[in-house]
Parts: structure tokens; sequence; C-alpha cells
């Protein structure tokens, strides 16, 4: 029987719902037999997690996603096997902390502005962890009504062009890639098919992300539908880039995303934990 791997999931952390023991003990509970932590430019959920998951008999994995910005796109960097006590990683990820922070505040403004009264406070007060994100924004939104869904405040109000919208301006490239090989971890391009990149312009940013040290794509996800797989299959097989597979998971309510239940990487492609 082979091995469950799930090496993308957030705890309360950054934007998940569950906190990382919480996180570990369903991960094992749906059959998970390695689970890789990865929070949005956050990695002090690392210590709790290692620990459950001592307790509940599964292997961690300290990982992180990064917020990158790539031609003005916002794409996501994940490192695993990552030392969260790196002076570099650290010093890093708090830089991205600190612009959250202003961003979270702008995105409140924003909102307000729009006619959503108490947007700021009403995220705010959804927030777990040291993280204001998107989807603390959106988890208000749809629980006061304003939306019937977490999908329609982000079409309506938190994507690009919404009036709730801030553009993000995250590490490059070479930067978060320079922070997660200083803590001795390896980094992969996460949910590839969701920048909706032509051909082209994905080759691209995937030559700078080689030439910058990165070695993985994230070719099973549950951002990707079965063709995508293919394709990002291909693209791992052709450049030489291992292959990761993770969830995504942030929250027991969305049940088209749950921890573990992803198919398994395509047999032409090398596994991502080989490089472990």
């Amino acid at each position: 029987m082979s091995i469950n791997y799930d090496l993308h999931s957030h705890s309360t952390v950054s934007d998940g719902t569950l906190t990382p023991r919480e996180l570990v003990e369903r991960a094992q509970q749906k059959g998970v037999d390695v689970l890789a932590l990865t929070d949005h430019d956050e990695v002090v959920g690392s210590l709790e997690a290692v620990a459950a998951a001592q307790e509940f008999g599964i292997e961690l994995v300290a990982g992180v996603e990064v917020s990158v910005t790539w031609r003005k796109q916002t794409i996501h960097i994940v490192g695993l096997n990552i030392d969260p006590h790196s002076k570099e990683l650290n010093l890093g990820l708090g830089r991205l902390q600190k612009y959250r922070e202003w961003r979270g505040e702008e995105i409140g403004r924003k909102l307000e502005k729009a006619g959503v009264e108490g947007a700021y406070a009403g995220a705010l007060a959804l927030k777990q962890g040291d993280l204001l994100t998107r989807t603390h924004y959106g988890r208000f939104l749809h629980n006061s009504g304003v939306v019937g869904s977490m999908q329609e405040a982000f079409k309506k109000y938190l994507l690009p062009g919404k009036k709730g919208y801030v553009r993000g301006e995250w590490a490059t490239i070479e930067e978060a890639l320079s922070w997660i090989n200083a803590a001795g971890g390896v980094a992969v391009v996460a949910h590839p098919a969701r920048y909706n990149m032509s051909r082209t312009k994905l080759r691209s940013m995937l030559g700078e992300f080689i030439e910058c040290g990165g070695v993985g794509l994230e070719v099973v996800s549950s951002a990707h539908n079965n063709n995508e797989v293919i394709t990002m299959a291909d693209h791992a097989q052709q450049l030489k880039l291992a292959a990761s597979r993770g969830s995504d998971f942030h929250d027991p309510k969305n049940s088209w995303v749950e921890l573990g239940r992803l198919q398994q990487i395509p047999k032409k492609c090398d596994p991502i934990w080989e490089r472990f």
C-alpha cells in the first residue's frame, strides 16, 4: 500500500480553521501518513504540529507557503522540509507579515468604502493567528450574509479588479528561494494551473524558478482537474522538476478539499519527497 503524502495544508496560524494540533489529528483520521504544514508566510505552527504528529503517529514535514510577485501576478511557492528556526527565512517572512498587516487594513478600508460596514473588525474577529488574509474577509462577507458563499465573496469583492482587492507586493522568486534554501528546504511551485498562465508564460516563470534553485512542481492539487494534472506532469518531466502532491486544505466545511484525498502522482514523475 502506498504512503499517503499531503504536502500542502493550512492552520489557524494563517487562514485555516483548525489549530496545528487539530489539523494533524484530522490528517491522521483521514489516512494521511506524511503531512506538511505550509501556512502562508508563517512557520510558528510547526512546533505544535511536530508534537501533535508524534502524538498521533504520523510524520510531519515543516513547511511554509511564501507569497511571491512575478510580473505583477501573485504566485505561491511552498518550501518543504525547512528549519523553522532559520534566521534568514524568518527575517524574510517578517517583511511579508508586516506587508500583510497593512494590506489587511487596506482591504477593510476599501470594503467600507464599497458599503460593507464593519469589514475590518469583522475579519479581525475571525483571525485566530497573527495574519489577516483575504480568506478571513471572505468568511466575514459570507457569515454576515453579504454574499452566499466564499466563492461569491472572492468573485464579487476580493479578486483582481473588484472593490476590495489590494494587489500584493510580495517577495521575488529569487528572494523566496534564497530564504527556503537557507532554511535547508526544497522549493515547489504551488497549484500552478490556478494561475491561468499560457504555456509560454508558465514556462518562463518555471525557467526563472529553476534558475533560482527551485526543484519541484505541485502536480497533484485539489485545484487541478485530471487534464491539468496530466499537463503539469508533462511540464515536470520535461523540466526535470520533482512532483509534489498537496490538498491545500483550509477548512473541514470545504468538503471538496480534504486532507489526503488526492490522486497519486503520475508514475512518470519523480516525487518531491525523494529530495528530502
